[in-house]
Order: structure tokens, then sequence, then C-alpha cells
């Protein structure tokens, strides 16, 4: 599979020519100016937002984000948590930026992790996903309007972040993430 922007009509011409078609699910890659307002989203009664605490934390930061992408899935596929060490391990992690959304019985209910490149001053949301026990309550928009003002605090001038569905796409445009390029998956069956 190859990525091609939208616009990109010569290389999408050179694709097919070549046996290629356009696949589904393309991605987009939103971004907002952190110059306009951020949106006030209140956090929900009983929950709070902070950032993701030690080492025992990743079982359940691990586990909403399998829950939240993988919703339809039956508990035995998950397969536990030690990656997130790794992801901590990334240039430009800060715990600080990685975000989790607690509920009122303690359990993780939704996250965003911030990227933040102080040379360039731009950050970048990955992932964000909320448990689906959780979702429709506003705890993606909580979330992110709190990540957005810590980059913001930081000096950030531009936040961006990926999408592939529509709901996806509603939640960052709620949050000033309009202005978006689009790329498309170009496929070959061999």
């Amino acid at each position: 599979m190859l990525w091609v922007h939208e616009i990109d009509s010569l290389r999408q011409d050179l694709l097919a020519r070549r046996g290629y078609t356009k696949g589904k699910h393309p991605e987009y890659q939103r971004r907002r100016d952190m110059n306009l307002p951020i949106p006030e989203f209140p956090v929900p009664s009983g929950y709070t937002i902070r950032a993701l605490g030690d080492k025992s934390e990743h079982p359940a930061r691990s586990w909403v984000s399998w829950k939240a992408f993988h919703p339809d899935e039956p508990d035995e596929k998950y397969e536990g948590w030690d990656w997130y060490a790794n992801v901590q391990r990334a240039p430009l992690y800060r715990r600080d930026l990685d975000l989790v959304a607690v509920a009122p019985n303690g359990e993780h209910a939704a996250f965003a992790t911030l990227w933040f490149d102080d040379v360039t001053r731009t950050a970048a949301f990955e992932p964000v996903g909320t448990h689906p026990d959780h979702q429709r309550k506003g705890l993606g928009k909580a979330i992110m309007a709190e990540g957005l003002r810590r980059i913001r605090d930081l000096g950030a001038t531009l936040c961006t972040v990926g999408s592939y569905s529509e709901a996806a796409g509603a939640l960052y445009a709620s949050l000033g993430f309009t202005e978006y390029d689009l790329s498309e998956p170009w496929v070959k069956k061999w």
C-alpha cells in the first residue's frame, strides 16, 4: 500500500497505470493554528484529567487503549501492556503531555498523547481514544482541550492530528482542526 495526496494526479495516474487502485479509509491529516481560541469543554462530573502516573499505571493506560481501538474484540485477544514502556522511550515523549481521563471509580476512561517539538514549535496528538463505556460524555473534547492548553503554554504554534473516521473528524473539527490534507491509500493485489 502507498499513500498519495488527493491532489497528486501525476502519482495517482502512475499508480493506476501500474495496476494500483484507490483503497478505502483515507487519512485526514488535520491541523490547527495555535493562535485560534481553545474551546472550553468542561470535564464531565466525577471525572478528572491529569498526566499519566508512573509505571504502575501502564496496565490501565494500555487496557483503555485496547478497548478504545478494539471495542468488538474479545478480551482474550488483549496482548498485555509491556509495549507501553517503549512509547515512553520515544524521542519527544513527555509524561506531562500523556494525558488520561480518570472515571469516578478510578479506572482510566480516555487518553490523549501529545508529542511536542520545541524546535519547530509544533505538536501532534497521537493517539486519542475513549473506552466505549465512557463515550458520548464529552471526555474526548475535554482531554484534547486540556492538551491544547498545555502545548499553547509551551509555545506551540501549530498542532496536528490524523483521523480516518467521520466521528473522529467531527471531534477534531470541534476543537479547531478544520484544515486538512487528505492522503488516500493505493493498493495493488499481487
